[in-house]
């Protein structure tokens, strides 16, 4: 008789099975038909398996259908094996390299002496969703170091013998072959069960990219791709690119006057006049929000010895990361300019006693900031080398923990209201790189958890995506195109007091460890621009817009009257400008709807006789003339900070 295992479901629930029994049959026979039909792969203790693996071991399983992220990602990577087929069916002598699942799609880089063209593009595209049609299964296999070798040099892959011989020299003895139709690839896997789960494919563009991202290295031919499971999906999908394309903040930036970037600083924003207003109304509004919230702002300097990012761990973990600085006394790079505020915010707590009548003590900041972003990752206001976070930490008590993390979390619930953002919290837990032992991360996680679970708070698990001192919440927001940003984020952290030794005094006399708590809203103010500019499509609501209002007089003589209504908006604190260029009314107006500003007031000879204004909305809706103290009224109520 077959041994017997368990196997452990998401419920809770235990079913026996036979030990060496596969994946997708258990699913089947103990679960039912109609989920195994769905399903795509599974999680087995943990880890990602495809639906053939044995089961020989007593565990937890989790099916994961079309309906999960982790299922979106594993069909993407069968696309592109899938596109990789095709590409060496219609190219016979086109080497294959790597081919990683990325934000959105996934990317197969190939060894050819000449770029793919457009119509060869499409021919792939045509080929790789006949491979779907004929819902070939993925078969795996292991197999022996030296079969691996000798089956890619009988192929002619060098590359492949390269990536083997690479993990061979980290230890492997075993390797894993995926196989579909007459193709096959090394892979690790998992795969779904076939190329028919693949619902539909779409090949993107093509670029050169050096092999392993080296100059030195030959220019191979990369093919971007997406799949998905719906080709409803992904026309839906495609449309939303198109109307990214037209919100693409750094069109708009320009469009707009916002911000520039130039060679001389690669990474670091020049923000215009507009564009600065922009950035300040943000930065003040939020100094706003923390100071009613009770936090206190403090700066802290830019440049530090090699001793504190020791200290706090990022030394070790992050150098790569930083800029680092030439000490001229002793030749070395031991000073650095900060990544992130945390340790200067530890150093400040420390420096000094504390009673836990003081607590919680929230410090908050918009410090400059500097990382060291390798130059081809670099992208408009979404990756920068020079940025400025709202960035707090709250030292706390661990009783006080859960009330800090409700307090943060409705703080967070206002200011996304404010712009019209909507978000989904993932929970993140220790990653496989981490400092401090696991009983303090056991402490952490679960406190943590525990104020998610007191406030109701629905959350996605995420596993392993905790920072490398604690773990974490984020907030992924969705835009008005239904695109999702990482944004928010809140970090239990237990390690940092331990490392910097921090304490407070509590009602016993004795010192006592706090908990700091790291958070942040916006993220960078550069990043949370360019999502702004895409969400809104540069037309932002009135209190947000660098200018509010744009005076028109219909000819010079009505200029006297329009100065006067100038200086009474700026009297009242609103930003207004008036177009005194000797262009036509018609070009003045034209062009104040091309920068999108909010109102846009035509004044002639009535609007000067009756001390009037004639009001036009961005979007063309003419409001008609209005006494002036009325549209003042109307201003007041649309441009009111939230």
């Amino acid at each position: 008789m077959a041994e017997s295992i368990q196997i452990t479901l998401p419920d809770g629930s235990t079913k026996a099975a036979p030990a060496g029994i596969r994946v997708g049959d258990f699913v089947k026979e103990s679960i039912g038909a109609g989920l195994a039909k769905a399903a795509v792969l599974a999680r087995f203790n943990g880890n990602e398996v495809d639906l053939t693996r044995p089961l020989t071991e007593n565990g937890k399983l989790e099916v994961l259908t079309s309906k999960t992220p982790e299922a979106l990602d594993t069909i993407r990577h069968d696309a592109a094996h899938v596109v990789a087929s095709a590409v060496q069916k219609l190219f016979p002598g086109t080497q294959v390299t790597i081919g990683p699942t990325i934000e959105g799609g996934f990317y197969y880089d190939f060894f050819r002496d000449k770029p793919f063209t457009p119509e060869e593009l499409q021919q792939i595209e045509v080929e790789a969703n006949k491979e779907i049609a004929r819902n070939l299964p993925f078969v795996r296999e292991e197999v022996s170091v030296g079969d691996a070798i000798k089956l890619f040099e009988s192929k002619g892959e060098k590359f492949k013998v390269e990536i083997i011989e690479d993990i061979v020299a980290k230890g492997a003895k075993t390797l894993t072959l995926y196989r579909h139709g007459d193709w096959v690839d090394f892979c690790l896997g998992p795969h779904g069960p076939s190329t028919g789960k693949i619902g539909a494919i779409k090949v993107l563009n093509t670029s050169g990219a050096y092999w392993r991202g080296d100059h030195r290295n030959p220019m191979l031919q990369r093919i971007y791709g997406t799949a998905f499971f719906d080709k409803k999906d992904l026309d839906a999908w495609l449309k939303q690119q198109e109307e990214a394309k037209k919100r693409d903040h750094r069109k708009l930036g320009r469009e707009l006057d916002l911000f520039e970037f130039f060679p001389e600083a690669p990474g670091a924003a020049f923000w215009s006049p507009k564009g600065t207003v922009l950035y300040q109304v943000l930065a003040d509004r939020m100094r706003r929000w923390t100071r009613e919230n009770g936090y206190q702002e403090i700066k802290t300097p830019l440049l530090y010895n090699k001793a504190l990012w020791e200290k706090s761990g990022h030394w070790g973990k992050y150098r790569d990361n930083m800029f680092l600085v030439l000490d001229s006394e002793t030749g070395e790079h031991d000073f650095s300019l900060k990544p992130m505020n945390c340790p200067s915010h530890h150093l400040y707590f420390a420096s000094r006693k504390h009673s836990y009548r003081e607590l919680p003590l929230r410090y908050s900041t918009q410090d400059v900031l500097h990382r060291n972003e390798a130059s081809g990752s670099l992208s408009g206001l979404t990756r920068v080398r020079q940025f400025a976070q709202d960035d707090a930490h709250i030292y706390c008590t661990e009783g006080q923990l859960a009330d800090e993390v409700k307090r943060f979390i409705q703080l967070l619930d206002k200011v996304y209201a404010a712009f019209g953002l909507t978000y989904v919290a993932k929970f993140g837990t220790r990653p496989p790189q981490r400092i401090g032992d696991d009983a303090l991360w056991d402490r952490a996680e679960g406190a943590l958890e525990s104020a998610l679970k007191s406030m109701g708070i629905e959350y996605v698990q995420n596993p392993g995506d905790g920072a490398f001192y604690g773990p974490k919440l984020d907030f992924h927001v969705k835009d008005s195109i239904g695109r999702t940003w990482q944004l928010g984020t809140i970090q239990a952290d237990y390690n940092a007091p331990e490392r910097f030794e921090l304490a407070y005094v509590g009602e016993d006399n004795a010192e006592h460890r706090p908990v700091v708590l790291h958070r942040a809203i916006y993220g960078s103010f550069e990043r949370f621009i360019a999502i702004l500019l895409e969400h809104y499509a540069g037309a932002f609501p009135a209190w947000l817009s660098p200018i509010q209002v744009a005076l028109v007089t219909v000819a010079d003589r009505q200029l006297p009257f329009a100065r006067e209504v100038l200086d009474l908006l700026r009297s009242r604190g609103f930003r207004a400008e008036l177009d005194e260029r000797g262009m036509t009314m018609n070009a003045k107006i034209r062009e104040a709807q091309l920068h999108k500003i909010p109102f846009t007031l035509v004044i002639g000879d009535r609007e000067v006789e009756q001390r009037a204004v004639a009001p036009r909305r961005y979007g063309g809706e003419d409001l008609k003339s209005m006494p002036l103290d009325a549209f003042l009224e109307l201003l007041s109520k649309e441009a009111a900070t939230p």
